[in-house]
């Protein structure tokens, strides 16, 4: 069997990728890490993970991504971390097919982690709760809880402190630039805003103004993204996710979110996606 093709008894997982629909910054703490605030969503684009146990306690990446080194991949870093923790003996084979853009904005390496992180605990019969995955994945990056708590949510502190929030059903065009934003160099950049207010719990309805803290500075130090940007900004009022480099659009109806995306993907690597309310590992 060719190793880059998953087992035909391996276990199959989507990892689907997020949205900041809104993401400001409102301080610092102590040891340098940023205080946010934001509003995920997660969307039907996703990466498959497979996994195959083994009882040799190995831990294999058979599809390894692109410049990055298997014991530097996400993947590789959770199965470890969970193998730690617990103790476990059993080792896995895994397998990814990689479909969410790296560097985007869209979490695709903590998707994978939480996913990890979920899939293990279940097929290694560790029967961890939600609480103790969250934790750990609070380790691997600030992202990765998000995935675990695994439904639309408000987020405080660095990531981790989630709070379910309801979001109606909605479509995106989205545009990744050609181009991979630092988020070290955006956090360190001078101009970035640091200071918005903290707020209560956010009602969709009710806000008007969505933001993206860092948006202002992505745009004025990667050109590549602020072409994105004026692309879609001829169909309403776009916004970055996360630090970037990705760029989205909202829209209330899957057909109008098609007709944007059938003028732009010709030119652009561009996604039409969907709100997603749960994650497939739940459903």
């Amino acid at each position: 069997m060719n190793n880059l093709q998953p087992a035909a008894d391996a276990h199959h997982f989507l990892a689907p990728a997020k949205l900041n629909l809104d993401l400001r910054i409102v301080g610092r703490r102590a040891d340098g890490y940023h205080l946010l605030e934001s509003i995920f969503t997660l969307i039907t684009l996703y990466d498959q993970i497979w996994f195959k146990i083994n009882r040799t306690g190995s831990i294999k990446l058979h599809t390894p991504v692109a410049g990055i080194e298997p014991e530097e991949d996400l993947c590789v870093r959770a199965a470890q971390l969970l193998r730690r923790h617990t103790g476990t003996r059993l080792g896995v084979d895994i397998w990814l097919d990689k479909q969410i853009p790296i560097g985007g904005g869209l979490g695709g390496g903590s998707a994978d982690a939480a996913v990890v992180l979920m899939a293990l605990n279940r097929l290694w019969q560790l029967e961890l709760n939600k609480t103790q995955l969250l934790q750990l994945g609070v380790q691997l990056g600030a992202d990765v809880p998000f995935f675990i708590f695994g439904q639309s949510a408000f987020a405080r502190g660095i990531g981790e402190d989630l709070s379910p929030i309801i979001l109606p059903k909605q479509w995106y065009v989205i545009i990744k630039p050609p181009v991979h934003v630092s988020t070290p160099k955006i956090f360190a950049h001078k101009d970035l805003t640091r200071d918005s207010k903290p707020r209560i719990m956010p009602d969709f309805q009710a806000e008007q103004h969505w933001r993206n803290d860092m948006q202002s500075v992505v745009l004025a130090e990667y050109p590549a993204v602020k072409v994105a940007f004026d692309v879609l900004a001829e169909y309403g009022s776009p916004m970055m996710s996360g630090s970037g480099a990705c760029v989205f659009l909202p829209f209330d109806s899957e057909n109008a979110a098609q007709a944007v995306y059938n003028k732009v993907f010709y030119a652009h690597q561009a996604y039409c996606v969907a709100s997603l309310a749960k994650h497939p590992f739940y459903q």
